[in-house]
């Protein structure tokens, strides 16, 4: 099968790959019709993630069509149309009974706080990605969602990571009716809890970044107010003066570990790696939420420490929360949303890219060329996939 490969920082292809095989009775095989790259995968491409092996296969956003069930799954079909959550999990531990399938406890020999994550180093258990032609789902039964027949294949890759982080980014805020939601970045996610805020009763929501068009987007799309922190001195003052003083009730964190904005920061935390990642939006939302706020972080950090002000956290009495997303219990209540109008994700789609040139995609997204905010890789002979599931489906 074709699949991207990763060959070492800023370094990636499509190659020939064997076909991955039913390795436990509870496997399937699921042939990709739609992949995104995501923010987080960037940090896999500029080398910021440990143990990110050569030869690896990216992509935990990704949907497709059933090809091939193991003899205890149960519950798809081949032809089924799946979404599959970014989430490797069980479905039966202590962990996941609550409903926390990120944490789970029986998918990640490699690391005791998060679960196992398709295509994202042997950090996350090792798992080969989507981006490619074909993928193994292990615990097929748990994890995949068969995509309902009204919802729209680009709205339904968005619901396997970007869009419930986005809105577990808003929930993990506890955003009362009528409050202020600062939202640091505004790439796919940012944009998705800034839409998300809303949806959780803010009053207010203002998007910081430093890209003047993904400002311009979100501005649009989330109906929100925007800073360009470029144009700032002091973002916490900032915010302090557009909100009477007080600061924002809610802050989140939707950048993480490359997050630009402080050069102490940035040299330490993405060149030096002296700490893990940048936390210059964390330090932001620390300082820039009122006293008892509340501060969510979706931005992914890696698994050592970083410089913050948890001093400042403390004297104010603040809440923080933080998470990778639990994307199988947002999925029906985002379907929903997308069903009553109240978001459309596909909406942040810009590119659509043949996984052949995977390496191009790549270089895009990263260098934020060509206005790009979300792309899509198309595998080979995928519209034929959809032509026959849909005759199937028809029939």
């Amino acid at each position: 099968m074709l699949a991207m490969d990763y060959r070492g920082p800023y370094r990636v292809r499509a190659t020939q790959k064997p076909d991955p095989v039913i390795e436990h009775p509870g496997d399937a095989i699921v042939r990709v019709t739609s992949a995104c790259i995501c923010g987080s995968d960037l940090h896999l491409y500029h080398g910021l993630v440990p143990d990110t092996r050569v030869g690896t296969t990216f992509g935990h956003e990704f949907v497709g069509v059933v090809e091939e069930v193991g003899s205890q799954v149960h519950k798809l079909k081949v032809g089924d149309r799946v979404l599959v959550p970014f989430n490797v999990f069980c479905g039966s531990c202590f962990y996941c009974d609550r409903e926390m399938y990120g944490n789970c406890d029986n998918t990640n020999a490699e690391a005791s706080a998060v679960g196992g994550i398709y295509g994202y180093s042997h950090t996350a258990g090792g798992y080969e990605g989507g981006q490619a032609e074909l993928v193994r789902v292990p615990m097929a039964d748990v994890g995949p969602t068969i995509i309902p027949a009204d919802i729209h294949e680009d709205d339904a890759v968005l619901l396997t990571d970007a869009l419930p982080t986005g809105y577990q980014a808003a929930e993990m805020g506890d955003i009362q009716e009528g409050d202020t939601v600062v939202v640091f970045g505004a790439g796919p996610v940012g944009i998705f809890a800034a839409k998300s805020a809303w949806l959780h009763g803010a009053g207010r929501v203002i998007v910081v970044d430093h890209v003047e068009y993904r400002l311009e987007f979100v501005k649009n799309y989330a109906n929100c107010e925007i800073v360009n922190f470029k144009e700032v001195d002091d973002m916490a003052l900032h915010i302090k003066k557009m909100t009477d003083w007080m600061g924002a009730d809610v802050c989140i964190d939707a950048v993480g570990c490359e997050a630009a904005g402080n050069a102490v920061q940035t040299l330490t935390g993405r060149y030096m790696k002296m700490q893990a990642g940048s936390a210059t939006a964390l330090h932001w939302c620390i300082n820039s939420v009122r006293k008892g706020g509340n501060v969510s972080i979706v931005g992914v950090y890696g698994p050592t420490f970083n410089a913050v002000p948890i001093g400042n956290a403390l004297n104010k009495g603040l809440t923080l929360r933080m998470n990778q997303a639990s994307v199988k219990r947002h999925v029906p209540r985002l379907i929903e949303h997308i069903r009553a109008g109240h978001i459309d994700p596909k909406q942040i789609i810009t590119h659509r890219v043949p996984l052949e040139e995977v390496a191009d995609a790549y270089h895009i997204f990263s260098s934020k060329l060509d206005d790009c905010i979300k792309t899509i890789l198309v595998p080979p002979n995928a519209h034929q996939v959809r032509a026959v599931e849909a005759s199937v489906t028809k029939h």
